[in-house]
């Protein structure tokens, strides 16, 4: 089946400014883009009129995760059930579909196999959801974050706990089994962990070398939380695909980083710094809890590090952190204004870090992420001009069409219907074992 869309201005995530055009797409794919009229006569099609609308890319979610629920504090992802804790996990991935997120990178699952049994659910249409990589669970150290233990009782957070070698190696080898498509370790610490601040790195050589092994014997990416300047240095050092953070990355750390910045990929998951320090009082964080974690230091470390990031050209994803109680999953295009804010990037290039560089991210470059002939068709309408101001993409009012591999989720036909539709049967293909 065909879909022409007509009177749009398309921004194709490659050009400084959106051009009038006709766009053609049959099936899954973008199979013509015209600066003319498209006529197909008699062949049967649908015709969306675009009454001046932009189409560009859907966005891409570079630090994603869609099984943190809203809480408080990480311990709190240890309290939900694992059927809960599904359930409200596709309801995360459904609601970043209609936030206009139709592929995910997902930057750590709070629990074993949630990510992975979402991806299978979206990809057999048991539900609706963007294109997604599945992460394992933050695999760290005692006393690194993610670890919640204390002496007098267990607990559960959303890290897997390991130490040495053999015990990282082991892990890494169970996720794998699981069927991730990437593996989250977390070298440093952070500003929320008493006992292993930001700027701390628990992590040994050694511990990190065995992960990358295991990834490359299994052909799976790797990303590494990784705030402190030896954390960066570490990831850059032993491969790591894509670091997040690098909020206190020193002179060497950003030479390694632009050294590398074609074979990696950084994100600052800036958006839970800036809530707590801008917008934390709803959620409790007063500006004096701020200046006990040091955060208003950590925001201007990261504001610093990305200005010089951006400027040595390094592939900058977007990516929050969204999905605490303070970042509200559903706010994540609030990222790209952040980076336009507070890291001097210009429009279109914070929508590239959105769109065509989250592709890359994605290991979908050449298919994904740009409206170009042959490429993957998913696509916004979006009313107003994201070129001229970011912002219009955080309101969900503002996507008037939603289409992922040229299904249309939210029909600009019919603008009170979000689209999604009902969940499927469960003979769409779904095995309920997750796998």
């Amino acid at each position: 089946m065909k879909t022409v869309f007509s009177n749009v201005k398309v921004w194709d995530g490659e050009a400084n400014k959106a051009k009038t055009a006709s766009v053609v797409v049959t099936d899954e794919l973008i199979t013509e883009v015209s600066p003319t009229p498209i006529e197909l006569g008699d062949e049967p099609h649908e015709a969306i009129d675009g009454a001046g609308m932009t189409l560009m890319p859907g966005m891409v979610e570079g630090h994603c995760h869609p099984s943190f629920t809203g809480v408080n504090e990480p311990r709190e992802l240890g309290m939900i059930s694992p059927e809960q804790h599904m359930i409200l996990t596709a309801r995360n991935v459904r609601l970043l579909l209609e936030h206009g997120f139709t592929s995910i990178f997902e930057a750590a699952s709070a629990k074993p196999l949630l990510g992975i049994t979402a991806k299978n659910a979206i990809e057999a249409g048991f539900i609706a959801g963007p294109r997604m990589l599945a992460c394992s669970p933050e695999i760290t150290t005692t006393a690194g974050l993610g670890d919640e233990r204390n002496r007098h009782i267990y607990q559960e957070s959303f890290g897997i706990v390991a130490d040495g070698p053999d015990e990282m190696r082991r892990v890494a080898r169970e996720c794998v089994r699981d069927g991730v498509d990437t593996l989250k370790i977390n070298i440093s610490g952070d500003e929320f962990i008493s006992h292993a601040r930001a700027e701390i790195t628990p992590l040994e050589d050694e511990e990190l070398a065995v992960i990358i092994r295991v990834a490359r014997k299994f052909g799976k990416n790797v990303a590494a939380h990784a705030r402190s300047s030896e954390s960066v240095i570490m990831a850059v050092n032993h491969g790591v695909d894509c670091i997040y953070h690098c909020d206190f990355a020193n002179e060497q750390a950003l030479d390694k980083l632009e050294e590398a910045k074609d074979r990696c990929f950084v994100g600052p998951a800036f958006g839970l710094v800036h809530n707590c320090v801008k917008e934390g009082e709803v959620a409790g964080i007063t500006p004096e809890v701020c200046a006990a974690l040091d955060l208003y230091r950590k925001f201007d470390a990261c504001c610093a590090s990305y200005q010089e990031i951006r400027k040595r050209g390094v592939r900058v994803v977007i990516g929050g952190d969204y999905g605490f109680a303070v970042t509200p999953m559903g706010q994540n295009a609030r990222d790209i204004e952040h980076f336009v804010t507070y890291f001097g990037y210009s429009n279109v290039d914070a929508l590239k870090c959105a769109t065509a560089v989250g592709a890359e991210l994605m290991g979908m470059g050449d298919r994904l992420g740009k409206v170009k002939k042959g490429y993957l068709a998913d696509l916004l309408l979006v009313r107003g001009d994201p070129l001229a101001d970011v912002s219009v993409l955080q309101k969900r009012e503002n996507l008037a069409m939603i289409m992922k591999d040229g299904i249309m989720y939210k029909d600009p036909r019919r603008p009170l219907d979000l689209g999604m539709g009902p969940l499927v049967s469960a003979d769409a293909g779904f095995n309920k074992a997750g796998h």
